[in-house]
Order: C-alpha cells, then structure tokens, then sequence
C-alpha cells in the first residue's frame, strides 16, 4: 500500500502553480485543471497546523476534489474487481479513495510540486474525452510531460486520469489494488486503506 500512496499519488498526482482565474472561459477542461492545480496549491502541510489553516486545507480539498470524478476513478481502479462487490462496498472504498486523494495526494503534491516552471499544449478529443497536455521544468527531474484526461460532466470537466510521462496513474492504481485483491480481499484493502488514511492524523 506504500508504493500504491507514493508512486501512484504523490508523483501522478497534479501537481502545479497556477491561477484557476488565468483561463476567462470556466466551462472549459484547461480551466478545471487549472481550478484543481491552483486549489492544490494552497494546501499547507506541515506538523502543527493552526485551525484556520485546517479550516482552509479543508476547503481547497474539498474543491479540488471536485474536479476529480471519483466514481469513474474509482470503478475504472477497481476494474474486474469493481462488479464483484456490493454496492455499499463500492461507495466505501469510492469514499476511502477520495479521502486518499484529500489526505495524502494534494498535500504531497502542494508541498512536492511547490514551483514549477509550466507549458500548456493545445487540448485534443478523444472520442468522449478531451486531453490537456501539459510539460513541467524539475530543478532535479528535468522535462515532465503530463496529460490530463478530462470526462464532461452534467455541469463540469472534470478528471478522471493523469498520464505521467506515458504511466496512466489509473492503471498504477489498477495495478497496486489487484495485487492485493490476488493475494487478500476486500476487507484487506480497506484496512490498508483506512490505515494509510489514520498515518495522516
């Protein structure tokens, strides 16, 4: 479950410094990044915080979140897995998820991700999606190549994969939770899951 939180979110995770106000059309998918990346970047981690900077984490999480399409992660992360549980199972582990991605990802990625030189390429469809490129500058890493693939919603875009330098962070994701699905079960999952989350108290 280490590998799972460090490599699948804390690298895959979007990770940059940006204005969500730099993009006047709000309805578009470059500006749903932009509103996931720059609320992102308000988060303040840190040992002691104070509870006005809680209050704050709280809400950039909670609009950050937003941007993500949860369901659709979710059950894509599960794959073959997903059908094969309960419906309350799969709004647990679709709530343990989200809770990951507030509690670890964004805070990991806000404090790893602090300042980075940024380019955004032009948006391309892909059948119901819509992809926006975008290559960030790492004082240690070099050129980053990120794609966010975005999902049209009721009312926004939102995310539902991030393609670091070609390694889709669903299919990591995939990959760490039927390893342990083949070996454990479920409840194994969620406990690792729920303890990871507890780690962050």
């Amino acid at each position: 479950m280490s590998n799972l939180i460090t490599i699948a979110f804390t690298i895959a995770l979007f990770v940059l410094t940006v204005s969500a106000s730099a993009d006047s059309n709000n309805k578009s998918p470059e500006f749903a990044v932009k509103k996931l990346l720059g609320e992102i970047k308000q988060i303040v981690k840190k040992e002691s915080l104070s509870d006005f900077e809680k209050a704050e984490n709280e809400k950039h999480s909670d609009i950050a979140l937003s941007v993500l399409m949860v369901p659709e992660i979710s059950e894509k992360a599960l794959g073959k897995y997903w059908s094969k549980h309960s419906e309350e199972q799969q709004k647990q582990f679709q709530t343990l998820l989200g809770n990951l991605f507030v509690h670890v990802a964004f805070p990991s990625s806000a404090k790893f991700f602090a300042n980075l030189d940024m380019v955004y390429g032009n948006p391309k469809r892909k059948k119901d999606m819509m992809l926006i490129p975008l290559t960030v500058i790492h004082e240690k890493e070099g050129e980053v190549d990120i794609d966010f693939r975005m999902k049209q919603s009721a009312e926004n875009w939102q995310v539902v994969d991030v393609i670091l330098d070609g390694v889709s962070m669903r299919n990591n994701l995939r990959s760490q939770f039927y390893k342990i699905l083949k070996k454990k079960d479920f409840k194994d999952l969620v406990r690792r899951m729920e303890k990871k989350l507890k780690e962050t108290d």
